[in-house]
């Protein structure tokens, strides 16, 4: 599970690239068993070819000397780290791979969490896999965060029951039965229970508007 300061960065370094022109994907499964590497972008160069970044976030010495597999397949590759682990770690960082320090905000109504400082620049190199392989790795990662974004704007009826009961478990540990803060459960049951009163009560209204009108032509055929 990724932590929140994990979060954070993910997001500010998707706008960081944006903003520079990239076409940006977080979570990338990379061809030739290569891994999956936590953000890729590509842009054009001047000479109009794709130029490709891979970008591995680490939050901490045991995720940053993790076994797991670096995807450091692009032109460019950085690792992306808080700068705190930056300075613990910087002697261990190889040569090519460069690195960007991330910053929080202050401001959080500045709309992103935060932004970075380019502690060490990339070594370029060739590309590690095939271009046109990666190329289909992005675009169907593109295509599955649009899948992603459909089911969120049909809402919840595009998922079965038996998803939402495994979602609601998986987010026990957010209820607070017992700690005085919000209690969800309670607040699901209260809104449902609500919404049913107000149904039944404009049930009740349009039975009884119906009852008086065929009252009225009642008297009137009398």
């Amino acid at each position: 599970m990724k932590t929140p300061l994990t979060i954070q960065m993910e997001e500010s370094l998707y706008y960081s690239c944006r903003e520079n022109g990239d076409i940006v994907i977080e979570e990338v499964t990379m061809p030739d068993d290569q891994g999956i590497v936590d953000t890729l972008s590509c842009r054009l160069d001047i000479a109009n070819q794709f130029e490709w970044r891979c970008y591995e976030l680490k939050v901490s010495k045991a995720d940053f000397r993790s076994k797991a597999k670096l995807s450091f397949v692009g032109h460019y590759n950085y690792f992306v780290l808080p700068e705190k682990l930056y300075l613990a770690v910087q002697d261990e960082i190889p040569s090519q791979i460069g690195v960007l320090v991330f910053h929080s905000y202050i401001n959080e109504e500045i709309g992103v969490p935060g932004y970075f400082t380019t502690a060490k620049k990339p070594q370029r190199q060739e590309l590690q896999v095939n271009e046109q392989e990666l190329l289909y790795r992005l675009i169907a990662s593109q295509a599955r965060e649009v899948g992603k974004a459909k089911k969120t704007a049909r809402g919840l009826r595009v998922f079965g029951t038996e998803q939402l009961f495994k979602e609601l478990k998986r987010r026990q540990p957010e209820y607070d039965l017992f700690g005085g803060g919000v209690n969800y459960y309670d607040r699901f049951i209260e809104e449902t229970q609500s919404q049913a009163i107000e149904a039944l009560k404009e049930e009740l209204e349009a039975t009884r508007a119906a009852y008086f009108e065929l009252e009225n032509r009642w008297l009137e055929e009398k």
